[in-house]
């Protein structure tokens, strides 16, 4: 994986309350320490926070972001209004502060959401920095980066001489002297104040993470609770027709479902393997139309598969049957997790054989009869 200043599209996402300055200084620390210069800065904020940056930092005669840009001739860095996000509580009111458990849980989904949508784009890389705003907010985003966190992504903490941090004044080291005062009114020159980035190691658990979540709105605590299925022992229960892995429906039906279940009755109920195929296998097509029968309601001769199958499993059937149970569990539990419940090569070549990592007693709800 290429590093992030490797990719056109390079965002920094931040949060902040009252001190928009966590934008200049997390810009200053990037684009002038570290020169690796953002295309896009993305800010989430209570509605007073956005007022206070939008006329602090984009006001077009005194805007500090501004400032910033033209002092160190930094171009094309995308910043506005819009990419000013509020948070919204549960009824669509934009919040003037996060103060209740219920505007910390809005606070927390909002910010998800937003770190689950633009981890989306495949061609961007996201510089996120958790300095700013409430430090539940720093929390929040610090934990979403976790939970949606590609290769490319980093996260930092911006760090300011002891002096000049949280100064009404302070924005960032200018390179010509400019005089503020401290809180004791001592005078300080803006060109001797230090930026430093502080990268924070994370742990990515996106691998862990239902592709249907990451593909839609995902709440703060739906995210943690399917991250957690990755720390469970596996468990898989059968009810009908119906699969859950981890107390996560499985959306596996008909031929597939039918499938799963003789991979389970030959390789964890009856302990062996189902082997890899060079040609038709009539044993294994009747001991699978055996489940079939019994799963869809005893198939007729003319049934589809019933036909299909009359001279033997067929290697690409058993392919294509493999791939669409990979693709159901992935979908359903995320890469990780699904590892756990997949039919599984064994093997080197004519010796490779396929079977399921389960125990009996990890499956509950099998009826199935042997015929």
């Amino acid at each position: 994986m290429k590093p992030p200043e490797q990719y056109q599209k390079r965002i920094l996402l931040a949060v902040s309350g009252l001190s928009p300055q966590i934008v200049t200084e997390t810009l200053y620390a990037l684009a002038i320490a570290q020169q690796e210069q953002p295309t896009e800065i993305h800010l989430i904020s209570t509605n007073t926070g956005k007022q206070k940056a939008v006329l602090e930092l984009l006001h077009p005669d005194t805007g500090k972001f501004y400032q910033l840009c033209n002092d160190y001739h930094l171009d094309g860095i995308q910043f506005s209004a819009d990419s000013i996000y509020v948070i919204p509580d549960k009824h669509g009111v934009l919040l003037d502060d996060i103060k209740t458990p219920e505007e910390n849980e809005a606070a927390a989904d909002f910010i998800t959401q937003k770190v689950n949508e633009l981890t989306r784009d495949d061609d961007c890389a996201l510089y996120v920095s958790i300095a700013g705003g409430r430090k539940t907010m720093g929390y929040y985003l610090g934990y979403a980066l976790s939970l949606y966190g590609r290769a490319q992504d980093r996260l930092s903490h911006v760090l300011v001489t002891e002096r000049y941090e949280s100064l009404r004044d302070f924005f960032y080291p200018t390179p010509y002297s400019r005089v503020i005062y401290d809180r004791d009114h001592n005078p300080l020159d803006t060109n001797a104040a230090q930026i430093m980035l502080a990268n924070i190691p994370f742990v990515r658990l996106r691998s862990g993470i239902p592709h249907f979540l990451l593909e839609g709105t995902a709440s703060f605590n739906d995210s943690i609770r399917f991250a957690r299925t990755a720390e469970s022992e596996p468990l898989l229960e059968i009810n009908g027709n119906r699969l859950c892995a981890n107390g996560i429906v499985v959306p596996l039906k008909g031929i597939n479902f039918a499938f799963y279940l003789w991979m389970l009755q030959q390789t964890v109920f009856a302990k062996g393997t189902v082997k890899r195929l060079t040609e038709p296998n009539i044993d294994y097509a009747d001991s699978f139309l055996s489940v079939y029968r019994q799963v869809s309601g005893e198939a007729k001769d003319d049934d589809k598969t019933v036909k299909a199958l009359g001279k033997g499993i067929e290697p690409q059937w058993l392919s294509e049957r493999r791939t669409a149970v990979k693709k159901a569990f992935e979908k359903a539990l995320g890469e990780k997790v699904a590892q756990l419940f997949l039919v599984q090569p064994t093997g080197k070549n004519n010796q490779r054989c396929y079977s399921i990592k389960l125990s009996p007693g990890q499956i509950i709800g099998f009826t199935l009869t042997f015929r």
